[in-house]
């Protein structure tokens, strides 16, 4: 298929429908499971960001959770399959804050990655719930291309997601999926603008943890936007997960670049607005200045709304 196709994929299946390559731009707000009592603060732009040390100190509120043991391991980022190095670049000063109240919304949305290859390597991402069974994350977390590695490219065989990793403490246990999705633009063409997916999981982990919704905005305010991303990368402590908040340093048709990003494959760039949060983007490359999400176009929105129907 030609470079630029959005049809959805389905692995290991055909493609289930196809979407124009744009859209007329809207603004969607599909808002997540209410989460009461998280402090949030907000900068001078206007643009809310997480405030950590309110999330932290919710900690102490009781769940109900299970802990679990997970194996520990350092696992390469799966943006080293099919990128190399350029996937974990991290520029200027890295203003990382580790998290450790995982437990609570909106950090137990987000899931840690244990992915294994087609050839049995076993690499780490980032997810995060959009729906009670579907997290968006990296195209090439569920699908590599060009690795250069014999048996390696193509569908995953499975991946375990463990929604609020802190460690070697899985508040919410794990899930193990072998149910992807992805466009042909990235399985067929390898396009680093369409290098977006989901993961299918057999079980409504998403109604006990929470999801973010999903925004499609102009250039004009992306370009004006402070944006969080969390997740969890390669080159800090196994199963630790990392925040940081930035402005936007340019947009594209199918990018957004932000300062300052370490390389967490298919963690999600949000905004905070009025308490709920919106993805605008998948954290999926490295760059020689920045680093860069696939951008949530209209066609993009779609195909989330779709994966998660």
């Amino acid at each position: 298929m030609a470079a630029g196709d959005e049809s959805q994929v389905v692995g290991p299946h055909t493609p289930v429908s196809n979407e124009p390559e744009f859209a007329s731009e809207v603004e969607w707000e599909l808002t997540e499971p209410s989460s009461p009592g998280l402090d949030e603060g907000a900068d001078t732009t206007g643009n809310e960001v997480e405030d950590v040390e309110g999330h932290e100190a919710a900690l102490a509120r009781d769940f109900g959770a299970t802990a679990f043991v997970v194996p520990q391991g350092d696992f390469p980022d799966i943006g080293l399959a099919s990128f190399g190095p350029a996937a974990e670049n991290v520029h200027g000063v890295d203003n990382r804050t580790q998290i450790t109240g995982t437990s609570v919304f909106p950090w137990r949305a987000l899931a840690s990655l244990l992915i294994t290859a087609a050839d049995n390597s076993t690499w780490i991402g980032t997810g995060w719930f959009v729906g009670p069974q579907t997290l968006m994350t990296a195209g090439h977390c569920v699908y590599i291309k060009n690795s250069g590695v014999p048996g390696r490219d193509g569908w995953v065989k499975k991946i375990q997601a463990m929604p609020g990793r802190n460690g070697s403490n899985l508040a919410y246990g794990s899930v193990t999926s072998s149910s992807f999705k992805s466009v042909s633009a990235w399985t067929s063409s390898g396009d680093e603008q369409f290098d977006y997916g989901a993961i299918v999981i057999p079980t409504n982990l998403g109604n006990t943890v929470g999801w973010f919704g999903y925004q499609v905005l102009s250039d004009g305010d992306l370009t004006a936007s402070v944006v969080n991303i969390a997740g969890y990368p390669g080159d800090k402590p196994a199963g630790t997960l990392w925040f940081q908040s930035n402005k936007v340093a340019s947009v594209g048709p199918r990018k957004v670049d932000i300062d300052t990003a370490g390389g967490q494959s298919g963690a999600p760039v949000w905004r905070l607005v009025n308490g709920s949060r919106y993805g605008v983007a998948v954290h999926a490359y490295g760059g020689d200045t920045t680093n860069s999400g696939t951008r949530i176009t209209s066609p993009v929105a779609d195909n989330i709304a779709a994966w998660k129907a």
